[in-house]
């Protein structure tokens, strides 16, 4: 996935607002790939 569509994803799960408990898992190993892609993203540009 790109950063662009992992940051779609991670908005998902916060759409209420909040973060349950049952998806902060997903959430937290979201945010690491996220982290992942955008730095992937930004080399080429860079």
């Amino acid at each position: 996935m790109s950063a662009t569509e992992l940051n779609a994803r991670i908005r998902e799960l916060w759409a209420d607002g909040e973060l349950p408990d049952d998806r902060r898992p997903e959430y937290e190993a979201l945010v690491v790939e996220w982290a992942a892609a955008a730095r992937e993203d930004v080399r080429p540009a860079a």
